[in-house]
């Protein structure tokens, strides 16, 4: 049985391959808040949550089918919260069963296999019993397989066989009855489990009649009881049923391992839309939209949205978080500039959190999101200085660069922040042109956030069709809206409005000369 929830043709896989990159974006779009979120303090939905995110997906086809199955789970979410528990008490029931050193021997292992199928069935039955009730309600192609496969593998006639093998297994009404052949040496061999001929009889009874018409009589010489105090006796005659119930036994085993499998990947599968459910309370209990983006192939250069949100942001703030409208739709480079603290690194933020939630099939932190698949995600923030004095900002911010460059591929979209800025102007201006020239003629979507006024102007001179200027709105009071809007870059990130705030001082002539220092470097 199979689940088939988070792909059409394959199981999801918790040791898939997650990009060698992935501690530098986690680390720069807090993407550890966004788990948290899902996993609402349950250790097993935060590792689901985890690499759901890490192994994303590279077709809109694979991206649509888990939006369907999505769709189902937010609109009948009790139903979908009721399997997952259901999933989740068997892989738990399963653990508490004895399996102690007896479970190395056939009798042990065949009792503990009867008990364990013995809860399956039970929870088995009450999968089919939401099969049957809800399925009307589930109207995506992973659903709709789903309670197909349950109706048909677990019909009524399957699930009275099981019940009638595990109460024949428990050997309480009918004993054991086997065949055994002499071999060489007069030593028994193909020692074989039989089914009794008549359940209404125990075994001893049928075994009395085959007897008295055998031979009738005195019958006392073919029965063998064994005392209780000889314990030889009964270990040879526990040796003697263990031979006989071997085969019955690995086989039960081998049925308990497969339908455990089945239940933990429909938990695992169910828990990464158990994740969604509870971001989805979270950010709609908050006010926050949430769409299901629109996935564009690779090869074309989309990215457009409104309302577009810090999702990260908005969870660890009370308030809802200002959203903005983008349509970079067949531009390569976004560069972002604009007042101090304005929004800049926020907007970045938002769109690598919305790009990786599309791509693992979840809705997006926007009113509305479309974007071309991008083959992998990158990022490049400014860090802390070097405490150590290791190496200086510059050469640190190199070596990361260098790493980069030596995975980025063609369909990529790398996020870059501040970087270069640790040098003067115009040297961290040549070194940032020459690299983002290289990526965008390699087929790379860059997004850029910089105070590099040499750099922004001369993109915005000799970039007119394929790159988008945004700027920090910044009103003529000072106050910052947080809002992008598409506009030229301008020489100054209004950085005497920190000052102003921070010192609350009045405009002397010494202050004068501190807000042109703080001009100049900017």
């Amino acid at each position: 049985m199979k689940a088939f929830l988070m792909y059409r043709d394959r199981d999801f896989d918790m040791q898939g391959k997650i990009p060698i990159n992935s501690p530098e974006f986690v680390n720069d779009l807090e993407v550890e808040t966004l788990w948290e979120a899902m996993a609402s303090g349950d250790k097993f939905l935060l590792q689901v949550a985890e690499k759901s995110m890490l192994t994303s997906l590279k077709q809109p086809d694979d991206i649509l089918y888990r939006q369907r199955v999505l769709t189902d789970c937010l609109e009948r979410s009790a139903v979908v919260r009721e399997m997952y528990l259901i999933a989740t008490e068997a892989i738990e029931r399963e653990k508490k069963v004895w399996g102690s050193i007896f479970g190395r021997y056939p009798e042990g292992l065949l009792t503990r296999s009867v008990e364990v199928l013995a809860i399956f069935v039970g929870l088995l039955k009450r999968l089919r019993s939401i099969a049957d009730l809800q399925r009307s309600g589930f109207h995506s192609e992973g659903f709709t397989r789903f309670f197909d496969m349950i109706s048909n593998e677990l019909d009524d006639d399957y699930l009275r066989t099981v019940d009638e093998h595990l109460r024949r297994l428990s050997f309480k009404e009918s004993g054991i009855l086997m065949s055994a052949e002499l071999g060489r040496g007069n030593q028994g061999t193909n020692y074989i489990l039989r089914k009794p001929r008549d359940a209404k009889h125990g075994w001893r009874e049928r075994l009395r009649q085959w007897f008295e018409r055998l031979a009738p009589g005195d019958r006392s010489r073919f029965v063998y009881e064994v005392d209780g105090r000889d314990e030889a006796g009964h270990r040879a005659l526990s040796e003697l049923k263990g031979r006989g119930i071997s085969q019955v036994a690995s086989a039960l085993a081998q049925s308990t391992d497969h339908i455990l499998s089945f239940f933990t990947m429909l938990r695992t599968e169910l828990g990464f839309y158990i994740g969604c459910l509870n971001l989805r309370e979270l950010l709609v209990g908050k006010g926050e939209p949430i769409c299901l983006p629109a996935p564009m192939k690779s090869e074309s250069v989309d990215l457009s949205a409104q309302g577009l949100y810090d999702v990260c942001l908005s969870l660890r703030i009370s308030e809802r978080v200002v959203g903005n409208d983008v349509n970079a739709d067949g531009k390569s480079l976004v560069m972002i500039t604009g007042a101090n603290r304005g929004g800049k690194s926020t907007f970045l933020r938002s769109v690598g959190l919305a790009q990786l939630m599309m791509q693992c099939g979840m809705f997006s932190p926007a009113q509305s999101f479309r974007a071309n698949i991008c083959v992998g995600v990158y990022t490049h923030f400014k860090r802390e200085e070097d405490t150590g004095m290791r190496s200086g900002k510059l050469d640190e911010e190199l070596n990361r660069m260098s790493v980069t460059v030596d995975y980025v591929t063609p369909n990529s979209m790398v996020l870059l922040n501040e970087s270069f800025g640790s040098t003067n102007e115009r040297e961290g201006s040549e070194i940032a042109r020459q690299i983002v020239t290289a990526m965008l003629d390699s087929g790379v979507k860059v997004l850029y956030v910089t105070h590099m006024f040499d750099l922004a102007i001369g993109f915005y001179r000799t970039m007119t069709s394929n790159a988008l200027f945004l700027r920090a709105e910044r009103l003529s009071d000072g106050v910052r809206t947080f809002r992008l809007l598409e506009s030229e870059p301008l020489p100054t990130s209004y950085g005497e409005d920190l000052y102003r705030r921070i010192f609350a001082v009045t405009e002397d002539i010494a202050t004068a000369d501190a807000l042109d220092s703080l001009q100049e470097r900017e």
